[in-house]
C-alpha cells in the first residue's frame, strides 16, 4: 500500500518551513539578489477560491528556482486590507472593520499556508496597519510639500518654489499648476499675507485642494475614481454614479504623463498593459485656441488635434459641466439647458466615451467669435465632450469629425466643406494624410501638416492660441468620504490645510458609532468625537476644544484605495523600520521589483498610481529607481464551470392564430419552481430557451402538468412556457452533469417545494457553462477542498497544467485526478513493493535514464525562463513514464528529479529529499546541470528489410562505415534466417537511415 500521505506530509513540511524560518530573505548576501511580489490580495470574507492561487502559484515556482540557482530571494507577502467590503459590512452589523479584516486576513493566511507558498512572512505588511500606513501619510505630506518644475522635469521642495516668488515672482518660471494663475512680482508676493500665500501655493503643490468635478455615488457614500466605475455604476454594488462638483484632495500626477509614457519603453510588461497606459495617458499634439464670446467677456479655451481645419467649425460643443455654462446660457434656453445637466449628471465619462451612437445635445443660446472670419459660432452643449479632457469645450468641424457630423445632421447646423475634391454629404471626412485644404483663406491648397503649422503661426502671431501637446491623463481624484482608509494628516487653521509633522505620526482612526455618512452629508469621520488636532500638545483632542487658535478640526476625508498599494513594495524591503519607509542599504540592495505578477485590470489603476509615487520619491531622492516592477506578468483568469437548471416560465400569449391570452387565475395554478432537464430543451435555442413555439417542448410540460394533476385535459392548450436559465451551486452537480435534486431543493428556501421534469432514465441534467468565478455565480472551488481530498501539490501542479499562463480557462474539478495519479508515479519510482519502503539505488545509470533525465533538465528549464509552466507538468509527466519503463532507480537520476520538480510539488520534493538522506530543506539545493553530451546519440537503430519489408532492427553505432554495417547485418543470425541460403543481389546501405537487403 501507498505511503504517500500527501495530507500529513504536507502538514509536516508547512510547519518545518515556518519553525526553520526557510524562507527568509538576507538583507545583505554575497549571492545575487531576486526580487519577486504578488499583486497582494485584499482579504475579503468569502476568502480564497481556486481561481485566486493561480499568480501566486506561478510566482512560488519561480521564486524557488530562483532560490535553487543562487539567488537570494525576496519573496513576500501581505494584505491590501483597507476596503470598502469590510465598511460595507460594518454598516449592515456595527461590527468594527478592523475586527472582520483580522478574521478574514487570518482565514487567508490558513488557506495560503496550505497551498505551500515560500513566502518570507517575517516582512508581512497589511495597509491598515497604522505603522504601516504611518509612511502612506508621510509621503502624502511629501507631495504637499514638493512642486513641479517643468524645466527640469523634477519635483522639487516647495520651499525652493517659496524662494523663487520672494525674490523673481512667478512670471518666468514653468512649473506644473493650475491654468490662469495671475502674474505676481517678487514685491507683490512679499507683501501677501500668510494666508494668501498658502492659497497661491495650493495651485502649485502635487497634492493639492481644489473643487473638482468628481463621481459620486450616494448609495455609497462616496467618490469614486473612473476605473472603479463599469457601465455607469459603481464597480462595487452596482449603485448609480453621477457627476457633481465637491472640494477634494488631488494629487498632480499630469505632471509626470510624459515621463510615464517615456518609462513604458524601458520596463519589460505585456504589450496590451503598456498599450492600456498609453492609451489612458493619451498624448495628443495640436493647438491651443481663444474663440473669444459674442456679448459677454472672456473666452472659450479649445484643444483641438486638426488646427488644420479651423475654418470648418460651424459650432462649438461645450461638456455639460463646463464652469461657462451657467454664465453664457440665455433665459430662452435656461430650463433646456438645465434638464439636459441634470440627465448627463447621472452617466459616468466612461459611459458617455463609450456611447457613439446616442446623440443629444441642447443650444445654450450663446454665441462665439471665430477667431480668423469674425463670424458668430453657436455655442451648445453635449455630453460626448467631457469636462475632464481637454478644455472641457471642442470647436466642432462637422465636415472632419463623424461624431460632430452626426451631431450637426442631427440638429440641422451647417457643414461647410474644406477640403479639396472630398465629398461630405454623407459622412466626415477625417484621413489627414491626404488632406488638401479648401475654402480656408490663407490654408488654401496646403495639406495637414503645412496648414497645421501655419495656422499655429497665425494663432501664436495673433496672441489668440498656440501650439500645445495635450494629455488625456487627468489629476487624481485623492480624497473618499469612507471611514475604513488611511486618515489624512491634515488639520485646518483658517480653513487652509495644514500638515502634521513627521515626528507625530501615525494618525490613527478614531472610534466612531456608526460608518455612514452624519445627517449634515459629512463623511463617517464626522461622527468622531475625538477628532480635533492641539497644536501645542501634539495630539488627537476631543472636537468640544476646537478653539481655532490651538486646536483646530482634522480632514474628514480618508484615503483612496490605491494610496497603500502605491509603494508597500518598498516596505517588504525593511518592514520594522520605525525612522524611515526603509533603509537607504536596504532599498540600494533590493532596487525595485524583479518580477510582479498580477492581473491586468490594475493597468490604469493601482500599476499607474504606484509608477507616479515611485518617480515622484526618486525626484525628492527618497528612492534610487524611478520604476517599481521590472518585469510584470499578468496571469489570465481560471474560469469557473458553472452549472445552470432551466426554470419553466410560461408565457401569457403566443403570436399563433387561434392562441388566446392565458388569464391570471390559471397562472397562479401553475407550479412556480418548476424545472426542465437539459435533455429535454431543443439546443437549436441557445442559453435562453424561447420555447413558446417548440410544440415539443410544450407538449412536455404539458404532459408532465396533466400527469400531476395539476391541469385538466380541457386545458391542455393553454399552456405556452419558456426556460430560462438559471444559476445552480456547482456542489450539487456530479461529473456527469446530474443534479441532486433534494440537495438542490434543500440549498435555498425558495426551491424547498420545486418541481423537476427529469430525463427518461430519472436523472436530472444540467447544462456547464464557463464563466468568472465568482461567489455569485455559485461556481467557486474551494481550494481547501482540493487540498484535503487531492492535497496542495496536485492543486498546483493541476493550476500549471491548465494551460498558458496568461490565458484564461476553465477549472474541471474531473481533470484533478490525472495529476494526483502523477504525483503517486514519481513516489512509485522512489519507493517498491507491498510496504511501499524506500528504494534507491548507488548503481550507475544507464545511457537511457541520463537522456531521459537530461531533456527534462533542458526542458523545464527553459519552460520556467519563458513563464511556459504548463508545458513544464507535461515534460515531468513524460520523463516520469520513461523512467518507470526502464526501471529506474538510481540516486544518480532521482536525486536531481527531486530538485527539477521541487519548484512545482515543493512537499512531496521535500520528502523524497529527506529519504534521500538530506538534512537540509531541498530549498536551496543546486538546480542541475544540464549536459548536452546525454543527448548526443552515438548509435542508431536500423530497421532491416528484406525486399523492402522491415523484418528486424539492429543498433549500430552511428560513425560505423557502410562495409562495416553490411559486415555487422550479413553476420546477423536473422539475416541467414530470413535468407534461407541464398546470395542477395544487392545490399542497399543509407546510413543513420535504412538496410535493404535485396535477394
Amino acid at each position: 500500500m501507498s505511503k504517500y500521505h500527501f495530507n500529513t506530509i504536507e502538514k509536516f513540511w508547512q510547519n518545518y518551513w515556518a519553525e526553520n524560518k526557510t524562507f527568509r530573505a538576507e538583507d545583505q548576501s554575497e549571492n545575487p539578489k531576486y526580487y519577486v511580489l504578488d499583486m497582494f490580495p485584499y482579504p475579503s470574507g468569502a476568502g480564497l477560491h481556486v481561481g485566486h492561487p493561480l499568480g501566486y502559484i506561478a510566482s512560488d515556482i519561480y521564486a524557488r528556482y530562483k532560490r535553487h540557482k543562487g539567488f537570494n530571494v525576496l519573496h513576500p507577502q501581505g494584505y491590501d486590507s483597507f476596503g470598502l467590503p469590510a465598511e460595507q459590512y460594518a454598516i449592515q452589523t456595527g461590527q468594527h472593520p478592523r475586527k472582520t479584516t483580522e478574521e478574514n486576513i487570518a482565514r487567508y493566511r490558513e488557506q495560503l499556508d496550505r497551498i505551500g507558498f515560500s513566502f518570507d512572512w517575517s516582512r508581512e505588511v497589511r495597509t491598515s496597519d497604522p505603522n504601516y500606513y504611518k509612511w502612506t501619510q508621510w509621503i502624502f505630506i511629501q507631495l504637499f510639500e514638493s512642486w513641479y518644475c517643468k524645466r527640469h522635469e523634477k519635483a522639487f521642495p516647495i520651499s525652493e518654489l517659496v524662494k523663487v516668488f520672494s525674490e523673481q515672482g512667478n512670471e518666468s518660471i514653468n512649473v506644473e499648476c493650475e491654468v490662469d494663475i495671475p502674474v505676481f512680482t517678487a514685491e507683490e508676493w512679499n507683501s501677501f499675507s500668510e494666508k494668501r500665500k498658502e492659497k497661491k501655493l495650493l495651485k502649485y503643490r502635487l497634492a493639492y485642494l481644489a473643487e473638482t468635478e468628481v463621481n459620486w455615488c450616494p448609495q455609497l457614500g462616496t467618490v469614486l475614481a473612473n476605473d472603479e466605475i463599469v457601465n455607469g455604476v459603481s464597480e462595487r454594488g452596482g449603485y448609480p454614479v453621477v457627476r457633481k462638483r465637491m472640494m477634494q484632495w488631488s494629487m498632480r500626477i499630469t505632471a509626470y504623463a510624459q515621463r510615464l509614457l517615456d518609462g513604458l519603453d524601458t520596463i519589460d510588461w505585456p504589450q496590451p498593459l503598456k498599450d492600456s497606459q498609453t492609451n489612458w495617458i493619451g498624448r495628443s499634439k495640436g493647438a491651443l485656441v481663444h474663440f473669444k464670446l459674442k456679448d459677454h467677456d472672456g473666452t472659450i479655451e479649445v484643444f483641438t488635434t486638426r488646427p488644420d481645419t479651423i475654418f470648418g467649425a460651424s459650432f462649438m460643443t461645450l461638456a455639460p459641466e463646463h464652469e461657462l455654462v451657467d454664465r453664457i446660457t440665455t433665459m430662452e434656453q435656461r430650463f433646456e439647458v438645465s434638464k439636459y445637466i441634470e440627465a448627463t449628471a447621472k452617466r459616468s465619462e466612461r459611459e458617455r466615451m463609450a456611447d457613439v451612437k446616442s446623440i443629444s445635445g441642447v443650444f445654450t443660446g450663446a454665441y462665439a467669435v471665430h477667431p480668423f472670419t469674425g463670424e458668430d459660432i453657436p455655442i451648445w452643449i453635449g455630453d460626448y465632450v467631457l469636462a475632464s479632457y481637454g478644455t472641457g469645450a471642442v470647436m466642432s468641424v462637422p465636415c472632419g469629425d463623424q461624431r460632430d457630423h452626426d451631431f450637426a445632421t442631427h440638429f440641422n447646423i451647417p457643414i461647410p466643406n474644406i477640403f479639396e475634391g472630398v465629398d461630405i454629404s454623407e459622412e466626415a471626412f477625417a484621413d489627414k494624410d491626404n488632406t488638401i485644404i479648401a475654402n480656408s483663406d490663407f490654408l488654401n491648397g496646403l495639406n495637414y501638416t503645412e496648414a497645421t503649422q501655419k495656422v499655429i503661426d497665425a494663432l501664436e502671431e495673433k496672441n489668440i492660441g498656440k501650439g500645445k501637446i495635450n494629455y488625456r491623463l487627468r489629476d487624481a481624484v485623492f480624497s473618499r468620504q469612507r471611514y475604513w482608509g488611511e486618515p489624512f494628516p491634515v488639520y485646518y487653521e483658517n480653513k487652509l490645510p495644514k500638515m502634521i509633522a513627521t515626528e507625530h505620526l501615525p494618525l490613527m482612526l478614531p472610534d466612531v458609532e456608526k460608518y455612514l455618512p452624519t445627517e449634515e452629508g459629512e463623511p463617517p469621520l464626522g461622527r468622531a468625537d475625538v477628532w480635533a488636532w492641539d497644536t501645542e500638545k501634539n495630539e488627537v483632542v476631543p472636537n468640544h476644544k476646537i478653539d481655532n487658535k490651538t486646536v483646530f478640526p482634522l480632514e474628514l476625508n480618508t484615503m483612496p484605495g490605491w494610496a497603500g498599494s502605491s509603494c508597500y513594495m518598498f516596505r517588504y524591503m525593511d518592514p520594522h523600520n520605525n525612522d524611515e519607509l526603509a533603509s537607504k542599504t536596504a532599498m540600494d540592495y533590493w532596487g525595485n521589483v524583479d518580477l510582479y505578477v498580477g492581473g491586468s485590470e490594475h493597468a490604469t489603476g493601482h500599476l499607474l498610481y504606484s509608477r507616479f509615487w515611485v518617480k515622484f520619491l526618486y525626484d525628492r531622492g527618497f528612492l534610487q529607481v524611478d520604476e517599481p516592477f521590472k518585469k510584470l506578468i499578468n496571469q489570465g483568469m481560471i474560469l469557473g464551470e458553472s452549472a445552470f437548471v432551466y426554470k419553466v416560465i410560461y408565457s401569457n400569449a403566443c403570436e399563433r392564430d387561434g392562441v388566446f391570452e392565458i388569464d391570471a387565475e390559471f397562472l397562479k395554478s401553475l407550479p412556480n419552481e418548476l424545472f426542465i432537464t437539459k435533455g429535454k430543451l431543443n439546443d437549436d435555442y441557445g442559453n435562453t430557451y424561447e420555447c413558446s413555439h417548440d410544440d415539443t417542448f410544450n407538449e412536455t410540460i404539458r404532459n408532465y402538468l396533466l400527469e400531476k394533476g395539476i391541469i385538466e385535459k380541457d386545458d391542455f392548450n393553454k399552456v405556452y412556457c419558456d426556460a430560462i436559465q438559471v444559476h445552480a451551486d456547482v456542489s450539487l452537480v456530479n461529473t456527469f452533469n446530474e443534479l441532486d435534486i433534494e440537495a438542490f431543493r434543500n440549498w435555498r428556501p425558495e426551491y424547498k417545494d420545486a418541481e423537476f421534469i427529469s430525463e427518461d432514465d430519472g436523472v436530472f441534467k444540467v447544462s456547464r457553462e464557463a464563466e468568472k468565478m465568482s461567489k455569485s455565480k455559485y461556481n467557486v472551488v474551494n481550494p481547501d477542498d482540493i487540498c484535503e481530498q487531492y492535497g496542495a501539490d496536485t492543486l498546483r501542479m493541476y493550476e500549471m497544467f491548465l494551460g498558458p499562463l496568461e490565458q484564461a480557462k476553465p477549472w474541471n474539478t474531473a481533470g484533478i485526478s490525472g495529476v494526483h495519479s502523477f504525483l503517486k508515479k514519481l513516489w512509485k519510482l522512489y519507493h517498491t513493493g507491498a510496504d511501499d519502503s524506500f528504494n534507491v539505488s548507488e548503481g550507475k545509470a544507464t545511457k537511457d535514464n541520463l537522456k531521459t533525465l537530461h531533456k527534462t533538465i533542458k526542458k523545464v528549464e527553459e519552460d520556467i525562463e519563458n513563464f511556459s509552466f504548463n508545458t513544464s507538468v507535461s515534460s515531468f509527466m513524460i520523463a516520469v513514464n520513461e523512467l518507470t519503463a526502464q526501471k529506474c532507480n538510481n540516486r544518480e537520476i532521482l536525486e536531481p528529479l527531486a530538485i527539477l520538480i521541487s519548484p512545482y510539488a515543493p512537499h512531496i520534493a521535500e520528502e523524497l529529499w529527506k529519504e534521500l538522506g538530506h538534512s537540509e530543506s531541498i530549498s536551496t539545493a543546486p538546480f542541475p546541470r544540464f549536459n548536452e553530451s546525454h543527448l548526443v546519440e552515438s548509435t542508431k537503430e536500423y530497421p532491416i528489410s528484406f525486399n523492402g519489408k522491415m523484418r528486424f532492427t539492429m543498433e549500430l553505432p552511428l560513425d560505423m562505415s557502410k562495409d562495416d554495417i553490411e559486415t555487422a547485418v550479413m553476420s546477423h543470425d536473422k539475416t541467414a534466417h530470413y535468407l534461407e541460403g541464398r546470395t542477395p543481389k544487392k545490399v542497399i546501405i543509407v546510413p543513420g537511415k535504412i538496410v535493404n537487403i535485396v535477394g
